[in-house]
């Protein structure tokens, strides 16, 4: 992706943290998403188009895996520009589902969105 495609960048997950839902990341778990584009969305609330605010574009690294995101033109998403460059918002998180883990360790999973959250 070139450097001046995307309105803002950040890690939508990291390895070796335990998460919210008390499970941690395995190294390359989302290697396999490297590259995918997924909806950007706000605080997880992927039910309906008017909560989509854009797409992210994933990169696999060895520490986890780094966002690439870029807004749409609804309004929403206009807001959401807002919160993000005046730092009022500067968390992200994923939503992934096909879980494949050991005890509390996903060792692959599918995201399907990332989202600003207010915390990650």
């Amino acid at each position: 992706m070139a450097v001046n495609t995307y309105d803002f960048a950040g890690w939508a997950t990291k390895v070796n943290v335990v998460c919210t839902d008390g499970r941690t990341i395995a190294k390359d778990a989302f290697k396999h998403m490297d590259g995918k584009r997924v909806p950007l969305v706000w605080q997880h609330l992927h039910n309906e188009p008017g909560n989509i605010l854009g797409h992210a574009i994933l990169e696999h690294r060895a520490d986890g895996v780094y966002a690439y995101c870029v807004f749409n033109d609804g309004a929403p998403a206009q807001q959401a520009r807002q919160v993000v460059a005046h730092k009022d918002i500067e968390a992200l998180s994923i939503y992934a589902n096909g879980l494949v883990e050991k005890g509390k360790i996903v060792h692959k999973s599918n995201i399907r969105e990332v989202s600003l959250v207010l915390a990650g």
